[in-house]
């Protein structure tokens, strides 16, 4: 992994593709409940394109949100890799970033370059390098001399 950037180098189109992949995702979301519909898409350093969308349950804690789906089915897919972009549209009023939870998840491979966007559907996107979002992170490198 290179070292983190302070302008993100990703081309508008790839942008435009993740924010189409994530609101395509928000189209199949699973909201009764709160009827927050939100879909995300990811974007690993090898350039795939992963989508996802919130699934709520009855028993709220045991929902999924849209940027976990995303996560799951990259690594369902390839297996772990390396992000390089988080993608996170909703239907609401302002734009929804990721929970504390999910940029728990995200760290778990965010790449040290990778930035975090977000929109409402027919909003500009917001963007924010993930170091900025989630500046004091616990991560593998916290763990490293407690593995027997």
């Amino acid at each position: 992994m290179n070292g983190p950037d302070t302008k993100m180098n990703l081309p508008e189109a790839t942008i435009a593709q993740l924010r189409r992949s994530a609101e395509a995702a928000l189209e199949n979301a699973y909201a009764p409940y709160s009827h927050f519909s939100v879909g995300a898409a990811i974007l690993t350093t090898s350039g795939r394109i992963f989508n996802g969308c919130n699934v709520e349950n009855a028993a709220y804690p045991s929902g999924l949100c849209a940027e976990a789906v995303a996560i799951g089915h990259m690594v369902a897919t390839l297996g772990p890799m390396h992000i390089l972009a988080c993608y996170v549209a909703c239907k609401g009023h302002t734009p929804a970033w990721p929970c504390g939870s999910c940029r728990q998840r995200l760290n778990e491979f965010a790449d040290t370059r990778m930035w975090v966007l977000t929109s409402v559907m027919d909003g500009l996107p917001e963007r924010i390098p993930f170091r900025d979002l989630l500046p004091h992170h616990f991560g593998a490198a916290d763990l490293e001399g407690f593995r027997s």
